[in-house]
C-alpha cells in the first residue's frame, strides 16, 4: 500500500474509534454531533485512502493543495470503474450520513437513540468490509473486536422505530405545546433523509419544517410525508455482528443516478420511476439510432468502457430473464465518441492490438 494511502487509512481508523467511543460513553453532552462528525470524517479519509491505493487522484485540479470533498469521493468510488467499491445502497447510506453531519456541524439536529445506533453500527459494518476487501487490512488488526457501538436493545425494524419517533413528534407539535423547536430538530433528521433519497443535498428551511408540522397536525402519517424514508430497512449481515441499511425495491422505488452538473444533487437518489424509463434502449435500438451495425456499436462500448458506468448501462432482470439496457446519456456519449474519425479507423483495423478509446 502507498504511504499516503496507509496514512489516510490510519487516520480513518482513528476517527472511527473516536466516533464509537463517543457513542458508547455515558456523557450525553455533544454526543450525537461528535458521533456523526467523526463517522463522516472516518469515511471521507477511508474513501480517499482507497482512491489513492487504486491509483486515483484526490487533488482538486482547480485548487492547488486542496483535496476533493466527500461527494466527489463517493462519486469516484461508485461510478468510476477503476475505483468502484460501493453499491447503490451503501452510497445512499453514506450520503445520508454526510447530510446529517452537515446539520450537526452547522446548525442543530436531534437523532433518536435507536436511529443513531443504526447509523453507527451500519457505519462500522461498512467500514469493516471496505478495509478488508479493498485494502486487505482487517479492522480486527487495528482495534479490538469489543470496539463496537453498544445498544441494550438493538432495533430490528426501522418502520417501528419511526412509528415511535413520530408519535413523540406529534405530541410535541400539538396545539399548545411549547416543544415545537425540539420537534423541528427531530423532524430535521427525517427531512434530511428524505431529501437525500430524493437526490437533493440540502437542509430543510424553517418554512419547510413549518409545512411538515401543519401536515402532522392535519393527521398525515410519516409514511406519506416522508415516502422515501419508508423504503429504508435494516438488513442484518449473515456473518459477524453489525447492520447495514439498504433500500427495499419491492415498493415501487428504484435507484437512479443524478447528473454531476447539479450543485444540489447527491450522488445517487431514489426516484419513483421505472428503471426501464431511464435505461430505455436496447443494443439494437442504440445501433439503429447511431446508424451502425450492432457489432460496431458494442465494439465501441467495450473499447470506451461505457458499460462499466451505471449512468450508461445496467442489466435489468424481468422475471428470470436478464436484459442489457442503455440510457439516453449513453447514446449521447457514443455520438460524441464517434465524431472522432480515429474511432472508425480503429474499428476497421480491429484485429490489431486492442487500443482503448478515450470516453
Amino acid at each position: 500500500m502507498k504511504k499516503e494511502a496507509r496514512t489516510l487509512h490510519s487516520k480513518a481508523v482513528d476517527s472511527l474509534v473516536i466516533a464509537v467511543d463517543h457513542f458508547n460513553r455515558a456523557w450525553d453532552r455533544g454526543r450525537t454531533e461528535a458521533v456523526l462528525i467523526m463517522l463522516d470524517r472516518a469515511f471521507e479519509l477511508l474513501l480517499k485512502a482507497i482512491i489513492v491505493h487504486k491509483g486515483g487522484n484526490i487533488r482538486e485540479k482547480a485548487k492547488e493543495g486542496t483535496t476533493i470533498g466527500f461527494d466527489v469521493c463517493l462519486r469516484k468510488c461508485f461510478s468510476d470503474a477503476k475505483l468502484k467499491c460501493l453499491s447503490e445502497e451503501e452510497v445512499l447510506a453514506l450520503q445520508a450520513l454526510n447530510t446529517l453531519r452537515d446539520a450537526a456541524q452547522h446548525h442543530m439536529i436531534e437523532v433518536c437513540e435507536d436511529l443513531l445506533y443504526v447509523h453507527a453500527q451500519s457505519a462500522v459494518t461498512l467500514f469493516t468490509r471496505l478495509v478488508l476487501e479493498v485494502l486487505k487490512k482487517p479492522l480486527r488488526d487495528e482495534i479490538p473486536n469489543r470496539i463496537l457501538p453498544v445498544c441494550a436493545k438493538p432495533p430490528s425494524d426501522l418502520s417501528v422505530l419511526f412509528d415511535v419517533e413520530f408519535e413523540d413528534i406529534k405530541k410535541m407539535v400539538a396545539p399548545g405545546s411549547r416543544k415545537r423547536l425540539d420537534a423541528k430538530a427531530k423532524l430535521r433528521s427525517l427531512a434530511i433523509l428524505q431529501a437525500s433519497l430524493d437526490g437533493r443535498r440540502s437542509q430543510p428551511t424553517e418554512a419547510e419544517l413549518d409545512k411538515v408540522v401543519k401536515r402532522i397536525n392535519a393527521g398525515d402519517d410519516w409514511r406519506v410525508i416522508f415516502p422515501g424514508v419508508s423504503t429504508l430497512t435494516i438488513h442484518e449481515e449473515a456473518s459477524g455482528p453489525g447492520l447495514t441499511i439498504r433500500i427495499t425495491k419491492n415498493q415501487g422505488e428504484s435507484v437512479q443516478l443524478v447528473q454531476e452538473g447539479d450543485p444540489n444533487a447527491t450522488v445517487v437518489a431514489v426516484k419513483k420511476v421505472n428503471e426501464l424509463d431511464y435505461y430505455n434502449l436496447g443494443a439494437r435500438d442504440m445501433a439503429r439510432k447511431l446508424k451502425l451495425t450492432q457489432h460496431k456499436m458494442l465494439w465501441v462500448m467495450d473499447r470506451a468502457n461505457l458499460a462499466a458506468d451505471p449512468d450508461h448501462h445496467k442489466v435489468i432482470k424481468v422475471g428470470a430473464m436478464a436484459h442489457k439496457r442503455y440510457s439516453g446519456p449513453c447514446l449521447k456519449k457514443l455520438r460524441e465518441i464517434l465524431e472522432d474519425p480515429a474511432v472508425h479507423d480503429a474499428y476497421s483495423n480491429r484485429n490489431a492490438p486492442k487500443v482503448a478509446i478515450n470516453a
